[in-house]
């Protein structure tokens, strides 16, 4: 068993002495705002060193203020199959990668009838094959150092039907799948992967959505028995369980954080 997901707790131990993710290389997607940004500062306060990749220089600029001197940035866009190699080539360089975040996406909402194929084809394009195509690359160095654990974020879209968003469903749904696929592909390997279906989460852009339709709020919070929205630091909670040695022996799982959604009426 490997030391990236070994867990050894000696008795009496407090819990929230457990998660050290000290020594470790943690790469973040859309780590420049929101869930992001959330996730790698917890996983900073974890220890690990953190590398955020986002498309706009100036917005990782303004995150690394928040995380620690162990921070770095890179500029790269998953949905430029081209150049993914090379982005891992340049986070591997800063220190070799032992957990991948997966949280770059980007969304499209219309009437499935006024969605065209270039408008399904770009989410697609970013949210399911860019990141196969970053996965894939950073889990041949993972397979070869014998570990790591790789985080996907998915979404309520892929547990249950959302209307207008056909574009983003597909491809939640499809990494949904891609999770368990490649748990099973991988677990020979050491490595770990997982998933987290964000429930309705109080971000910059739903506050502003919300503003605008106090009856989505209400009909949200109406099917959410928890009746409140989540936070980003509830997400980013979870997903440092989920790629520390804390969850050693989960792989293949997908993890609703989302006050009950997923299974409220």
């Amino acid at each position: 068993m490997n030391d990236l997901n070994t867990w050894p707790v000696e008795r009496g131990t407090r819990m929230s002495e457990v998660i050290d993710l000290e020594g470790r290389h943690a790469l973040v997607t859309g780590g420049g705002t929101g869930l992001g940004l959330a996730t790698a500062k917890a996983l900073d306060r974890a220890g690990a060193e953190v590398t955020i990749v986002g498309r706009r220089a100036d917005v990782l600029e303004r995150a690394l203020e928040d995380l620690g001197p162990r921070a770095s940035m890179l500029v790269g866009d998953i949905a430029d199959l081209e150049k993914v190699g090379d982005l891992v080539k340049q986070a591997e360089r800063i220190k070799p990668v032992s957990i991948l975040i997966n949280n770059a996406g980007t969304h499209h909402k219309d009437d499935t009838l006024a969605t065209s194929d270039a408008d399904f084809q770009r989410v697609i394009n970013t949210n399911l094959i860019g990141t196969f195509a970053l996965t894939r690359e950073v889990a041949r160095s993972m397979k070869e150092r014998g570990g790591g654990s790789i985080l996907i974020t998915t979404s309520m879209t892929a547990l249950f039907g959302i209307p207008y968003v056909a574009a983003y469903t597909a491809s939640k749904s499809g990494l949904q799948g891609l999770v368990m696929e490649l748990a099973v592909e991988f677990g020979e390997f050491g490595i770990r992967v997982n998933a987290i279906a964000p429930g309705f989460i109080e971000t910059d852009l739903n506050r502003d959505v919300f503003k605008k339709d106090p009856e989505r709020l209400k009909k949200v919070l109406s099917r959410t028995p928890m009746g409140r929205l989540g936070t980003p630091e509830e997400i980013a909670s979870a997903a440092v369980f989920l790629v520390s040695p804390k969850a050693a022996f989960i792989t293949g799982a997908c993890l609703p954080v989302d006050g009950g959604a997923a299974i409220g009426f």
